[in-house]
């Protein structure tokens, strides 16, 4: 594990434990395992099927996502792609993520939460820990109409125009 872009992370597996450490966020979406720095110093390499999400947290004492909200109370604001995960445990979790079907193509899935003032900033989940991904909807800028041009015959002339 080289390099300083290292985020703070809670790890949360299918055992119920969580590990607390430094992950390098592009290299999630590269492999099998996720290569951690335990908040003890110890690189450690989990598995992916074994990893329920990877949540990018403010703190380490603060909640994981699965004790904060998991799901949106209204139509989220932020655009893209409003999806709901769910989980080999029968969990689910919404969020949002680019507008871009291609991102469910890698090992993983990393999606915006609903509670942007919770301790969760961003969430990673590996394809092994996926039972079914959904998207609920499409959220974005309206569709601006073209404006119709006036019509000639019905404005009236000013001032002696031809």
């Amino acid at each position: 594990m080289s390099g300083s872009t290292a985020k703070k992370v809670l790890v949360d597996r299918y055992d119920r434990s969580q590990v607390r450490g430094f992950v390098q966020a592009q290299t999630l979406n590269q492999g099998a395992e996720i290569e951690l720095l335990s908040a003890e110093g110890a690189v450690l390499r989990l598995p992916a099927g074994q990893v329920k999400t990877v949540s990018f947290v403010r703190e380490f004492d603060g909640p994981s996502i699965w004790k904060e909200r998991c799901e949106f109370l209204a139509r989220p604001k932020a655009p893209g792609l409003w999806v709901e995960l769910r989980f080999r445990d029968g969990s689910r979790l919404e969020g949002v993520i680019p507008n871009d079907l291609l991102v469910l193509e890698g090992a993983g899935v990393m999606l915006t939460p609903p509670d942007p003032a919770g301790n969760t900033q961003r969430v990673f989940a590996p394809r092994q820990s996926l039972a079914a991904a959904a998207v609920l909807g499409v959220v974005g800028a309206a569709r601006r109409r073209p404006r119709k041009p006036a019509e000639a015959a019905g404005q009236i002339r000013l001032f002696g125009e031809d």
